[in-house]
């Protein structure tokens, strides 16, 4: 199948100069999502990892928040200066950057398990068993 092996998604709500959670924007959110999608760019990535700017992803306080997809990791407070290692560790290493990496108990939202999703059913293709 033909489609990107992984998706960041860099947050880029705004909340307002006052919000008590912090903002992404504010914090940077639009100069990483820019730094990621060049560096990529030019290290011949552009078909194979996407870098996309979403709205509010929910973890505010950690900002600016990248989730990386289908891997499943969060990582908080994420600056254009962190885009090389984030590239060249994670994407291409395929290494955990600890460091930025937002603990499990400080995500918010609800644990898979308490809360389990029915897995995806797809009808065969055309020529597929």
């Amino acid at each position: 199948m033909a489609t990107y092996q992984r998706m960041l998604f860099v947050c880029l709500n705004d909340r307002g100069e006052d919000h008590p959670k912090g903002s992404c924007s504010r914090s940077g959110g639009a100069e990483l999502l820019d730094r990621l999608r060049g560096d990529m760019a030019d290290r011949g990535l552009k078909r194979v990892v996407r870098a996309v700017g979403t709205r509010c992803l929910g973890q505010c306080s950690h900002g600016p928040v990248v989730s990386v997809q289908s891997e499943d990791v969060w990582y908080g407070g994420v600056q254009a200066s962190d885009v090389p290692d984030l590239i060249e560790k994670h994407v291409l290493g395929g290494e955990v950057l600890e460091h930025l990496e937002i603990p499990d108990d400080q995500l918010i939202g609800v644990e898979h398990a308490d809360h389990p999703l029915p897995t995806l059913k797809r009808k065969p293709k055309v020529g597929e068993p």
